[in-house]
C-alpha cells in the first residue's frame, strides 16, 4: 500500500494555544472590567454585583496566561499540525452557515431562518431533491412552532413573516 501525503496544516498547535488562551484572556478581561463597573467589593451589607464575577474573571485571566505561558514554551519539534487544511475547510462549512443562521433569527426571527438553514444544508451537502428540501424544512419549522408556541406557549423569536400573518 501507498502512503498519501501528509495533508497541510492549517495552523499548528502553539496557534492554536495561542488563539484560544488569548481568546480566553479578552474574555476574562472583560468580566473584570464590566465587574469593576458594576462595583467589586465587599460592602457593609455583604458582596456588590460584581464581586464574584470579578474574581472568576480573575481566574480565567490567570488560567489564560498560564496557558499562553506553557504554548510559548512549545519546542519547534513538539509543534505538530494542530488541524489540516481540508479538515478546517469541514468545520468552517458548517460553523459560518451556523453563524449565520443565528445572525439571521433576530431580523426574520428563528422559524424562517431555520427553513433556510435546514434548505440549505439539505441542498448544499445533502443533494436532496427540491420537494423532499421544501417539506423538511416546512416541516420541520411547522413541528417546532406547534411545540413550542401551542404546546408549550414558549414564544421563540419571529420575523416579519410571522407579523404579517398574525402570528407573533
Amino acid at each position: 500500500m501507498s502512503e498519501q501525503p501528509a495533508e497541510r496544516p492549517a495552523f499548528r498547535t502553539r496557534t492554536a494555544e495561542l488563539a484560544v488562551a488569548g481568546f480566553f484572556f479578552l474574555l476574562g478581561a472583560i468580566v473584570i472590567f464590566d465587574s469593576v463597573r458594576l462595583g467589586a467589593k465587599w460592602a457593609a451589607d455583604g458582596p456588590q454585583t460584581g464581586y464574584f464575577p470579578f474574581y472568576l474573571g480573575c481566574l480565567i485571566c490567570a488560567a489564560s496566561a498560564i496557558n499562553i505561558f506553557m504554548a510559548l514554551r512549545i519546542q519547534a519539534e513538539k509543534n505538530m499540525p494542530f488541524v489540516g487544511r481540508g479538515q478546517l475547510k469541514l468545520v468552517l462549512s458548517v460553523l459560518i452557515p451556523s453563524a449565520i443562521f443565528a445572525g439571521l433569527i433576530g431580523w426574520l426571527g428563528i422559524y424562517v431562518s431555520a427553513i433556510l438553514y435546514v434548505g440549505f444544508f439539505m441542498r448544499w451537502l445533502g443533494r436532496y431533491a427540491w420537494w423532499k428540501l421544501i417539506a423538511v424544512a416546512f416541516g420541520n419549522s411547522t413541528v417546532f412552532f406547534l411545540i413550542f408556541e401551542v404546546w408549550f406557549k414558549i414564544p421563540l423569536p419571529k420575523g416579519p413573516l410571522e407579523a404579517l400573518l398574525g402570528l407573533d
